[in-house]
């Protein structure tokens, strides 16, 4: 077998599990570890490990696992305080244990199988372990000299937040996991807190680790930056006294310091592999970095045992982890930026505020909080109004003039399926209506243009000439009909410099083969350099006539009846061509600082404004971030978003990017909800948001916790245009929110499958 004689750098649970593990696999393996503190030296307190994690310990290896399980302290509670008013939720169950008895079980399991163990050494440079060893496994933390050494070969990329933390333990133990605010003179600061000791010899009442949080600024505030280990040990324990019933606060080597979050490109480097915090953190907020570094250990000790040749081992541990780490790592940062927001909530209603917290990093969602703890859940709905039996995400909402009768919209989706002139046809009517008939609040239409050039392709829709107006009527009228209470709105845009292209499965964003028009923009950039036209940058005159344009077709779009109109000012099409400094470069009155880059999108605003029924909504999609430096960013986000609300926008219709095509998401399930969330709490501004929402959850989880008012799904309603009514019919609801079409009704139930029972064996013999 491969690897035989291996080296760890860094004496961390991560390390030391990685060498028993290898140790057992092989116990003519020579392991040596090398760690530069001395063997009871450790930061921090308390270790919190998962089910899972503990799931494969114990199949890995039942010695530590027994051992591990004899100090455990378990709990199911998490206590939210703020306000005067604790929120308890329960359910969740959680196992920690002190990091220094995590580190002694390790120790002795190491030396009984034979690892030697260095310790108070500095381990030689992992190039020169690598000349001979077989493996080197750099376990040496987030700061890891190996990783900064071959940064070349690693690629890493180190992300520091805006808040400041500190470590330290209490001589007793919490009854929960508690997440207490205060808000004091100087700004908001937040306790995490848990218990990792139960009372025993060394600990008589028990003892637990407690992290206080604050955003730098607040931490500069209290002068916290000028204090050292005792006295900032002090502060805490007065501003958390009631936590802590007056007791002190103990350090531990304690610093204050900002997360860096960890990403490399790659995690090994001929024989030397990174592992743990080496390799990737995660926020303290959603579990343990030791939880990820115990279960990379697990997976490169798999992955070595099942792959004969290194190479093919490395790449495969890679593989497997990679996907696990980035999710990990998704929720994290969604739960450090709840965090860093922390002081938009405040004002939320006690039940809500300790769900929105629960549910921060999306893993958490309403319908597992509701099995875990069904009293809670069913309190938090309570304070919000919701009634008896209903889920949240079919509670009406009034949208300016117009009432919702549910939480649920058709996002915009380009179909690229109209005729030659821009007039929709039967195919926008079947599409339109089978998801009016599908149950959803709002049903909106394509990005439909205003003029033959304001076009994508040559298969987008259009409202600037009377066919086009006839047509569109045909579909609103068969949706009022057909489906009586479902909304339909229309999206109203501009292509700018990403017009005349082909259809999206004839190649996205590609210049037709024949037949181009020129495009415009607000600067005579075009979107890929070499491959689309470089567009005619407008004068202030033909600014005048796109905006008549525009006020053309809202009328068209009025007498048409739509219910709502999308001015459509993202994505890089021509109004968002305006907000974006990276796109719009102009030295006149429509560029320059943000509020001239506003200037026309607002002007076109204004003038659809005054022609569309003062009964029927107006909402505004904007792109909150641009996903590349230099671009809008999230807080230029609030301020457009705050100037169309002054305006007269009814909702900000929240998405992100496709400005630019050098663009960097981060992609993951519910990816731009945090910016719709942060626009709606920021300015109490109504939101719609987008983006990776697939489930009914997602959808009752955003509702609930107050991050958004509507939620705009594509892709599902693609999959499933009944989506909304299943939705109904999985959560077991039948009221007003969603009913079915006459036609329909003897389907609103999950159709039977096939038996899945068996008969039982009546007889057990032997």
């Amino acid at each position: 077998m491969g690897a035989r004689k291996v080296a760890v750098i860094g004496g961390g649970p991560g390390g030391l599990y990685a060498a028993v593990l290898l140790k057992r696999l092989d116990p003519a393996r020579d392991i040596t570890v090398w760690e530069r503190n001395a063997p009871d030296d450790t930061f921090g307190f308390g270790v919190v490990l998962s089910d899972e994690t503990l799931g494969g310990i114990e199949h890995a290896d039942p010695e530590v696992h027994r051992a591990l399980r004899r100090e455990f302290v378990r709990w199911d509670d998490i206590d939210v305080v703020h306000r005067g008013h604790t929120l308890t939720s329960g359910g969740h169950g959680f196992a920690a244990l002190g990091r220094r008895t995590l580190l002694r079980i390790l120790h002795e399991r190491c030396r009984s199988l034979g690892v030697r163990l260095n310790f108070r050494t500095e381990a030689p440079p992992a190039a020169v372990l690598a000349a001979s060893h077989d493996l080197v496994i750099a376990a040496d933390g987030v700061h890891s000299p190996t990783r900064t050494a071959h940064a070349a070969v690693f690629g890493p990329s180190l992300t520091s937040h805006r808040c400041r933390y500190i470590w330290l333990a209490a001589d007793f133990a919490f009854d929960a996991f508690r997440f207490e605010i205060a808000e004091t003179e100087h700004g908001v600061v937040q306790l995490h807190g848990y218990p990792y000791a139960g009372a025993g010899p060394e600990h008589p009442e028990g003892a637990s680790t407690v992290i206080v949080e604050m955003r730098e600024e607040v931490w500069r505030r209290a002068g916290l930056d000028r204090c050292d280990e005792r006295e900032s040990a002090e502060w805490c324990a007065k501003v958390f006294s009631d936590a802590l019933s007056g007791r002190p606060l103990r350090s531990n080597n304690s610093a204050w310091t900002a997360f860096r979050t960890v990403v490399n490109d790659r995690w090994s480097h001929g024989n030397t592999v990174l592992l743990g915090d080496a390799a990737h953190t995660a926020h303290f907020s959603i579990g343990s970095g030791t939880k990820l570094a115990v279960e990379d250990a697990l997976a490169l000790a798999a992955c070595l045992e099942e792959n004969p040749a290194l190479p093919d081992a490395l790449a495969a541990y890679e593989a497997e982890r990679r996907p696990v780490v980035a999710s990990t790592q998704r929720a994290a940062r969604a739960s450090l930026a709840w965090f860093e927001d922390l002081a938009e909530y405040a004002d939320q209603p006690p039940r809500r505020f300790a769900f929105n917290l629960l549910t921060r990093s999306r893993r958490v969602t309403h319908d597992n909080l509701r099995l875990r703890d069904p009293g809670f859940v069913a309190a938090v709905e309570e304070e919000a109004g919701v009634p008896p039996g209903t889920p949240p995400m079919f509670t009406p909402f009034r949208l300016g003039g117009l009432t919702l009768r549910n939480r649920v919209v058709v996002s915009p989706m380009d179909m690229y399926s109209a005729d030659g002139d821009g007039t929709p046809g039967d195919f926008h009517l079947v599409h339109l209506g089978a998801r009016a008939l599908g149950g959803a609040g709002l049903v909106m239409t394509e990005m439909v243009c205003v003029s033959p050039e304001g076009r994508i392709t040559p298969g987008c829709t259009g409202l600037y000439a009377p066919e086009h107006e006839t047509a569109w009527r045909r579909v609103t009228d068969f949706v009022h009909a057909r489906s009586p209470g479902t909304a339909i709105g229309v999206q109203l845009g501009h292509s700018g410099r990403k017009g005349s292209t082909r259809l999206m499965w004839e190649g996205i964003d590609q210049p037709l083969p024949e037949g181009n028009w020129p495009v415009v923009a607000p600067s005579a950039l075009p979107y890929r350099p070499g491959v689309n036209q470089i567009p005619h940058a407008l004068t202030e005159p033909e600014l005048g006539l796109i905006r008549e344009q525009f006020v053309r077709s809202a009328r068209s779009a009025a007498r048409a009846g739509f219910d709502l109109l999308e001015l459509h000012c993202a994505h890089g099409y021509l109004l968002s061509g305006f907000l974006s400094p990276l796109t719009n470069r102009r030295t006149d009155a429509y560029g320059g600082d943000l509020a001239a880059r506003l200037r026309f999108p607002l002007e076109v605003f204004d003038a659809v404004r005054a022609v569309w029924p003062d009964d029927r909504p107006m909402t505004v999609r904007i792109s909150a971030t641009d996903w590349a430096e230099g671009g809008t960013t999230a807080e230029d986000s609030v301020e457009i978003a705050r100037a169309f609300a002054a305006h007269g926008a009814a909702a900000i219709d929240v998405s992100t990017g496709q400005v630019v095509p050098h663009e960097q998401p981060e992609y993951g399930r519910s990816y731009q909800t945090p910016f719709a969330d942060r626009i709606r709490n920021r300015l109490g501004v109504p939101v719609i948001a987008v983006g990776a929402v697939s489930s009914w959850d997602d959808v009752n989880s955003l509702v609930l916790a107050g991050r958004a008012d509507l939620c705009a799904l594509a892709r599902p309603h693609l999959y499933d245009p009944h989506w909304t009514l299943h939705a109904a019919a999985e959560q077991n609801y039948t009221g007003p929110g969603a009913p079915w079409p006459l036609p329909y009704q003897s389907g609103n139930r999950t159709p039977p499958t096939g038996r899945t029972d068996a008969p039982k064996p009546r007889l057990r013999l032997g």
